[in-house]
């Protein structure tokens, strides 16, 4: 059973709508009992990296999503939700993450041309990192998702699975042990965000080549 963890910031009907369109059963949950049954998680997130991770903090979840990963059981962390994966982020202060993958979450203004606006919103394409992740396994080099976002993860090349062009490499994805994450929005991304919910639904959280 997937589990959508709900602690109160996210888009959650269209994740949910978007599991429904491809036929997956998903369940939205704040309960320790169903996340402790789930046989993957859904960590998604909108707003600020402080308010997000002190939510979840505030809910005891975050240690029974630690203690899940450790199990094995594959996650996948969604914009701001894969922000917190790290283990901390600059947004207003210094913050600290889950600690699951190893870097930090910074300014894209500190690397993109000044010029260009922020956030970085709209459809960009993914380039991808290495051997193509199973979670990829239905997409293809330079197809265009949907970004939102004035923050990125730096300093994780270990777990880089995709950039993203914005007249500097963004991180896009990432996936470490049974670990994964997009800065982008896959509810939002169309065919191409559904097959890689349908990637994520199909993986068994080994075999990313990182």
């Amino acid at each position: 059973m997937t589990v959508i963890v709900d602690y109160g910031v996210g888009n959650l009907f269209s994740l949910q709508s978007s599991f429904s369109a491809i036929g997956e059963p998903v369940c939205v949950s704040a309960d320790p009992s169903v996340i402790a049954r789930a046989t993957r998680l859904i960590l998604p997130g909108v707003g600020a990296f402080e308010d997000a991770i002190g939510k979840l903090r505030a809910t005891g979840l975050d240690a029974l999503i630690v203690a899940r990963v450790r199990d094995g059981v594959p996650l996948l962390g969604i914009c701001l939700g894969m922000q917190m994966l790290f283990e901390r982020s600059y947004e207003y202060g210094v913050h600290e993450g889950l600690g699951l993958l190893r870097g930090e979450v910074r300014p894209i203004a500190e690397v993109i041309d000044p010029s260009l606006k922020i956030p970085h919103i709209g459809w960009n394409s993914l380039c991808m990192q290495g051997e193509k992740h199973p979670v990829f396994r239905y997409i293809n080099d330079g197809d265009c998702v949907y970004f939102v976002h004035s923050y990125a993860a730096f300093g994780v090349e270990d777990a880089l699975i995709a950039n993203t062009e914005y007249s500097a490499p963004l991180t896009a994805a990432v996936a470490k042990g049974c670990v994964c994450g997009c800065q982008f929005h896959p509810e939002k991304s169309g065919r191409v965000g559904l097959a890689i919910l349908r990637g994520f639904c199909e993986w068994d959280g080994t075999g990313g080549g990182v």
